[in-house]
């Protein structure tokens, strides 16, 4: 099972709808998924948790990610505020929406990752979208960094979650970020 969490904020980057369009993709391409939200202090730019599971036989845990193969981390001024690695399994991924340089981000990761994603997804969202809505963008790079998805099956559970010229936006940011993202090995 891969076990995957997402970081952002509440009101506007959409982290729970990442996971949930990540694990449709994921449901798409015949694995078994569950996706899910933690909410804390449920106000407007609080951190938000939310988590995907992949995996190929039925999932039957129902607890929230404690040790994950994969952080996604749509805000990244929260890097000063959280610890995303937190339980980071040895030679987990970390992906990052940044304009920061890979030194600069893992000097405030506390634990080093096996391999490090890095996009401007929200440069991404602002050029496609008109809007600072980071989630769409991110998932082009967790296709990319991880090879979990199909970069096709993200942009399909993307067209099915938002419809008309807003899916085909939605679409294009995904690909442009999957395009844009380099990932280290480290």
């Amino acid at each position: 099972m891969i076990e995957i969490r997402f970081h952002g904020r509440g009101g506007g980057q959409g982290a729970v709808t990442a996971a949930n369009i990540l694990a449709a993709a994921a449901f798409k391409e015949g694995k078994y998924v569950q996706a899910f939200p933690f909410f804390g202090v449920e106000r407007r730019g609080a951190p938000v948790t939310a988590f995907t599971r992949i995996d190929d036989k039925p999932i039957r845990i129902k607890t929230q990610i404690y040790e994950p193969d994969v952080v996604v981390v749509l805000d990244p001024s929260l890097l000063d505020t959280v610890d995303v690695t937190a339980g980071l399994k040895d030679g987990g991924i970390v992906i990052v929406n940044t304009e920061k340089s890979k030194d600069e981000v893992l000097e405030k990761l506390k634990k080093k990752p096996g391999k490090l994603a890095l996009v401007d997804a929200t440069g991404i969202a602002l050029e496609i979208l008109g809007l600072p809505i980071t989630n769409t963008a991110i998932l082009g790079a967790v296709a990319k960094a991880t090879g979990l998805v199909k970069l096709e099956s993200v942009q399909e559970a993307i067209k099915e979650t938002f419809s008309g010229a807003l899916g085909e936006k939605n679409a294009k940011a995904a690909e442009e970020a999957f395009n844009k993202t380099v990932v280290y090995e480290l």
